[in-house]
């Protein structure tokens, strides 16, 4: 095998982070198979990180990971802890110790440099065309748009799934799951002519069906605003 095989590249993930507000792993254990019961499709294996800046110092990492492996998501590691013995005991239970971007911005305050830095030559984005399908997206189905927005000229039924790192359009009913911003992108943006989804998801932020409440069966533009989703009425 040549070394050019195998690359090590720094990129960037959307995860969700479960924040724990104390030690209590029987209510995440409840909680875990509430979300599975409501999306089990959408939570199945799904990458979480685990926030334990509220926990005790005598916190369980062994059970954690139990907990959460039990539900069949992936415990990719944990952040928010406050001492090193919390992080040796993470380490212990094979976690990884992770820190957010704003704990980093914390720590290493940016000097301001006194040099003048040099104008970087402009950079042309490539081009990606739209991803467009016509027709009625069925229960199963999977449609993902890489590095595009995603146009369906048609309805989204129930157990489907359209994914997109840019914008989704939906020139129909939604009523299974939509994800926008996949690749992290928190401009992106779902538009749809009838709202009755399973699940919205943009960059991460999530709602699922019974939190819509009275913008269903409505037609919607929905973004994210400060980690919250917010609609906008099309009509």
């Amino acid at each position: 095998m040549s070394g050019q095989e195998i690359e090590f590249k720094g990129t960037n993930f959307t995860l969700s982070v479960v924040y724990l507000g104390n030690n209590d792993l029987k209510s995440l254990n409840d909680k875990l198979m509430e979300k599975v019961a409501q999306a089990p499709q959408f939570f199945n294996c799904a990458p979480i990180v685990v926030n334990v800046s509220e926990v005790d110092s005598d916190f369980d990492f062994d059970q954690l990971k139990e907990v959460v492996e039990a539900q069949d998501f992936v415990l990719v590691g944990v952040t928010g802890c406050k001492t090193t013995e919390q992080k040796t005991a993470a380490r212990s239970a094979g976690l990884a110790v992770m820190t957010s971007g704003s704990q980093q911005a914390k720590a290493k305050p940016i000097e301001p440099s006194t040099e003048k830095a040099p104008t970087p030559a402009p950079v042309q984005p490539e081009a990606v065309p739209t991803k467009v399908v016509r027709g009625q997206i069925r229960s199963g189905q999977q449609i993902y748009a890489q590095n595009s927005d995603l146009i369906i000229i048609g309805s989204v039924g129930n157990g489907a799934e359209v994914i997109a790192d840019g914008n989704v359009h939906i020139y129909g009913a939604l009523r299974g799951r939509a994800v926008a911003g996949a690749s992290g992108r928190k401009d992106s943006k779902i538009f749809c002519q009838n709202l009755q989804a399973e699940l919205i998801s943009i960059a991460g932020v999530y709602m699922l069906h019974e939190q819509i409440g009275s913008h269903a069966d409505l037609p919607q533009c929905i973004h994210v605003e400060d980690q919250q989703i917010v609609f906008s009425n099309l009509s």
